[in-house]
């Protein structure tokens, strides 16, 4: 029972621990760009909040092929079916991220900002894959490490806004804005911009991005 014992007792703190390290590094991030502890935790507070809302922008209708028997398509007609895709706006994971990136543009370097965002979303939108029933796929570390890179080599003296914008808004508009025609493809009801909220490819590069300037 000892052994039991202590088991149960790891498996219940690692969540704890792991919950306590992303509180920390989410709030040494913002430290980066001027937030106070305080500030910070409200900040992540308000983005966890919003990641269960979703706003929508736009509504439109999709043909849906369904598989069918090669003999039913040989003798038989059966006109696609049509459903409606909703594309919204996760006000967590897209909205209050991208208005903080606004919010930090009048104390970044306006050129070297504007330089790294532009090579973030060529680099993503040829890297991002709209993938059938999984949404948009793209390797998670390469907006940070690309926005942090930049941020460092053009933005020496301040990289921590630098990296935090363009690995938002660079993201934001390269993988998921430029693949607004892939939706279609996805064949999904709903899809949500930003829909994951602090785990979304969208507020991870910025965090990660300002993170990693700082090591």
């Amino acid at each position: 029972m000892g052994c039991l014992g202590l088991i149960l007792v790891i498996l219940i703190a690692l969540p704890v621990i792991f919950l306590l390290l992303f509180l920390n590094i989410i709030t040494l991030s913002f430290g980066q760009l001027g937030l106070s502890p305080e500030a910070a935790v409200t900040l992540l507070l308000a983005m966890v909040l919003g990641s269960m809302v979703n706003i929508p922008i736009s509504r439109r209708r999709i043909l849906y092929e369904q598989p069918r028997p090669l003999y039913l398509r040989f003798f038989f007609y059966l006109p696609p079916r049509v459903r409606h895709q909703v594309i919204a706006v996760n006000l967590g994971g897209a909205v209050i991220p991208v208005v903080f990136a606004l919010y930090l543009l009048p104390r970044s370097p306006l050129l070297a900002t504007l330089e790294a965002t532009i090579v973030v979303i060529v680099a993503t939108r040829l890297l991002a894959k709209p993938v059938p029933g999984v949404g948009i796929v793209m390797p998670a570390w390469i907006p940070p490490v690309i926005s942090a890179g930049l941020a460092l080599l053009l933005a020496r003296d301040n990289p921590a806004p630098v990296a935090y914008i363009s690995g938002t808004l660079g993201t934001l508009i390269g993988a998921d804005l430029l693949n607004w025609p892939n939706f279609k493809k996805l064949g999904a009801h709903l899809i949500s911009i930003g829909g994951a909220g602090v785990f979304d490819g969208i507020f991870l590069a910025g965090i990660m991005a300002v993170l990693i300037t700082s090591l």
